[in-house]
C-alpha cells in the first residue's frame, strides 16, 4: 500500500511517501480503506519528536481519517465489511497512525458515517470536533442560554466550539483577525465578531455580554489571565487547550471571588466511551448539516510532507484535507 511515513523524528521534510506491507487486523480491530485523512497540529509535534512517544518503525503519522471497511478482527460485532466509518486518535501514545492507503484500528476508536455526510467532512472534524464537545460539554457543561467567547472562531478547534455551542442552544462570541475571517466565522453560526485587528476583544465583549460570558474558550499560546477573568460571569468557565510551555501571570483573587473554574484538557487522554459520546453528537449534527467542515486546504496523501509545512508554517485558519 502506499503510506506517507518517517523513520525517525525530525522536520516536515522527513516524510517519506511510498509503498509499505499493508496491516494485518488483528482481534478487536477494522481494517479501512481510507479515502480522506487530516493534519492536526499534535500531528507535527510528534512527527517532529516535540512529543516523545515511543514508536513504530516506520511511523505513519496522522489522528484522523474516514473511509469503508475491509475486515473486522475477531470480537467485533459494531462494523461490518462495507461500513462507512470514521476515527481519530491514532497516531498517539505510540499507536500507528492515518496517512496511508489501509489502516488497522481499534474498533473502540471507530464511529459509523452517516449517510450523506462525505469523508473530508468527516476526516477534517474528527480531533478537532472530539476536542470541542470534551471541552464544551465535559468540562465547561455548557448550557441553552448561557453565552461563550471563543478566541480565534475559524480555527480547526475553534470553528467546531462556535458550530456545537450554537447546536447547544448557547449565544456565541468569537474573534476574527481579517475581513475573510469575519465573515466564515459568521457563516459558522457566530452571533457577535469581534475583529480583533481593528477592535478591542475585551471592550468588545463588554459591551456584547455585560454580565460576563459563561464560558470563555481561549485558544491562543499565551493566555490574558487578566482579560478572561475579568470577562467572565460570576460561576463562569474558561477552558485552555493551548500553550503547554507558556507561564502567564494568574489573578487568583478575581478568580477565586467569582467562583470561576479553569479546565485544561488534551483529547487524546479521553476514553473511548468519552469519545463515542462526543462521536454521537457530532454524527447528528454533521447529518443535519449543523457541523461543517471548516478545510482551509485540499492536498493528496503523496502531498503529506507539503501538508505538515503548512500547517507548521502559516496561520491555517481551519483544516488540511488529504485525498487518500
Amino acid at each position: 500500500m502506499k503510506a506517507a511515513y518517517i523513520t525517525q523524528t525530525g522536520p516536515a521534510e522527513s516524510i517519506q511517501f511510498g509503498d509499505l506491507d499493508g496491516p494485518a487486523v488483528g482481534d478487536g480491530q477494522v481494517l479501512i480503506r481510507n479515502h480522506a485523512v487530516s493534519v492536526n497540529p499534535i500531528d507535527t509535534y510528534v512527527r517532529s519528536g516535540l512529543v516523545a512517544f515511543e514508536l513504530p518503525n516506520p511511523f505513519i503519522p496522522g489522528s484522523d481519517a474516514a473511509g469503508v471497511v475491509e475486515a473486522v478482527g475477531a470480537g467485533v460485532d459494531s462494523f461490518a465489511v462495507g461500513d462507512r466509518i470514521w476515527c481519530t486518535n491514532q497516531g498517539l501514545l505510540g499507536r500507528q497512525g492515518t496517512f496511508a492507503q489501509q489502516i488497522a484500528v481499534d474498533a473502540e476508536w471507530c464511529f459509523p458515517l452517516p449517510d450523506g455526510v462525505d469523508f473530508s467532512t468527516a476526516a477534517a472534524n474528527a480531533l478537532v470536533g472530539v476536542t470541542a464537545h470534551l471541552g464544551l460539554f465535559r468540562c465547561g457543561a455548557i448550557q441553552a442560554g448561557e453565552t461563550v467567547c471563543v478566541i480565534g472562531g475559524t480555527g480547526g478547534v475553534g470553528a467546531m466550539v462556535v458550530q456545537m455551542a450554537k447546536a447547544a442552544g448557547a449565544s456565541v462570541i468569537t474573534t476574527a483577525g481579517t475581513d475573510e475571517k469575519y465573515q466564515r466565522a459568521t457563516e459558522l453560526g457566530a452571533d457577535h465578531v469581534i475583529n480583533y485587528s481593528t477592535d478591542s476583544i475585551a471592550e468588545g465583549v463588554k459591551r456584547l455580554a455585560p454580565a460576563g460570558v459563561n464560558l470563555f474558550w481561549e485558544t491562543r499560546r499565551m493566555p490574558n489571565f487578566d482579560e478572561a477573568v475579568d470577562l467572565l460571569a460570576p460561576r463562569g468557565r474558561m477552558v485552555l487547550m493551548a500553550g503547554r510551555d507558556s507561564r502567564p501571570e494568574f489573578p487568583v483573587g478575581p478568580f477565586y471571588v467569582k467562583e470561576c473554574s479553569l479546565h485544561g484538557f488534551v483529547m487524546f487522554k479521553a476514553s473511548p466511551q468519552e469519545m463515542r459520546r462526543c462521536a454521537d453528537d457530532m454524527n447528528c449534527w454533521m447529518a443535519e448539516g449543523k457541523l461543517q467542515a471548516n478545510i482551509a486546504h485540499r492536498l493528496e496523501l503523496a502531498e503529506a510532507a507539503e501538508a505538515h509545512r503548512i500547517q507548521e508554517a502559516e496561520n491555517v485558519g481551519g483544516k488540511i484535507v488529504l485525498t487518500v
